[in-house]
């Protein structure tokens, strides 16, 4: 190959490179720990790993978290995103060479589709959108975009005046906030929640986030809102490098009574105000991006949140090619 990526190679993921994998990961412009092999392999049972590390001139540049089902490669069917995890040598001339290899190599695997769940750019730790360019140029078509709602710590938006009487109201129940180990009582308050309300489970069992908990402690944290030593409400809390997000929120009838999450959300807002510039509150859409819950989106808006948007493209590989 001509130019910036005469050198790079493409190489599949093998657990032999895991430790490499973290390395880059971590150091990496838009790395998270959702790519981070620890978090990864809580659900490899599930999925196909078809994960690739793209190499210039022997030194890893570049990740591709993926899983393969069928003529279809996802990046990632278990994770939130996915994308091109990339360091600061990958340029946009190097992320169209990375796409050239990577397409080429998914038409020799016989692959006809690429879905890529592109990762928000709040979650960079420096400008890395050379891949939505790239994916222009291959004709990517936008297949499904859900909104978060994030408070930029930098220019956040008004609080409600609703949502400060309900932090009013907390305050008046004597609630206690406090970083907690107690995951089955909260995840007793979630299940709970989302069956009556929803019909559904949480996405990571009991015994999954405890697993990912004690795997990255750094990353996944458990705060709850307690009235006389007894768990209320709680939230489950990303942390990467640039983001506090807000994974799973629920409160017990006994919460709901009391304000007990506007209270909690005051004390994690500011609890991160001073080590992230965002603070997300997740997505507020049903039925693959169409249906906006109106009644939750306004909730986290009037905390002063706003919207960012998760983008998910479809590439249709052209075996025609080969």
């Amino acid at each position: 190959m001509q130019g910036a990526g005469r050198m790079i190679e493409i190489v599949p993921f093998t657990q032999s490179e895991r430790e490499i994998w973290n390395a880059l990961n971590a150091e990496a412009r838009n790395g998270h720990f959702l790519f981070d092999r620890r978090f990864m392999e809580y659900h490899s049972d599930r999925f196909q790993d078809c994960s690739y590390i793209f190499m210039d001139e022997g030194k890893p540049i570049g990740l591709l978290p993926a899983n393969i089902a069928g003529d279809t490669l996802y990046s990632h069917q278990g994770l939130t995103f996915g994308g091109l995890v990339v360091d600061q040598r990958v340029t946009s001339v190097r992320m169209l060479a990375i796409w050239d290899i990577l397409l080429h190599r998914l038409r020799e695997q016989g692959v006809r589709r690429l879905i890529y769940k592109a990762l928000p750019s709040i979650y960079h730790r420096a400008p890395a959108q050379e891949d939505l360019y790239a994916l222009f140029r291959h004709r990517a078509q936008l297949i499904r975009r859900d909104v978060t709602t994030t408070i930029d710590y930098l220019s956040p938006g008004v609080r409600s005046k609703r949502r400060e009487r309900g932090v009013k109201k907390a305050v008046k129940a004597q609630l206690h906030f406090t970083e907690s180990q107690d995951w089955p009582a909260f995840w007793r308050i979630l299940s709970d929640t989302l069956q009556s309300r929803h019909g559904v489970a949480p996405t990571h069992t009991l015994q999954e986030i405890i697993l990912l908990s004690e795997r990255l402690p750094e990353a996944i944290k458990l705060y709850l809102a307690e009235q006389d030593s007894q768990a209320v409400a709680g939230v489950v809390m990303f942390d990467t490098a640039t983001v506090a997000h807000a994974q799973y929120i629920a409160a017990s009838e006994q919460g709901r009574d009391v304000a007990a999450l506007d209270g909690l959300f005051d004390f994690l807002i500011e609890r991160y105000r001073h080590s992230h510039r965002f603070f997300d509150f997740g997505i507020s859409n049903e039925d693959g991006g169409r249906i906006l819950n109106e009644g939750l989106v306004t909730q986290k808006e009037e905390f002063g949140g706003s919207s960012v948007a998760h983008d998910v493209y479809e590439v249709v590989v052209d075996t025609s090619a080969l």
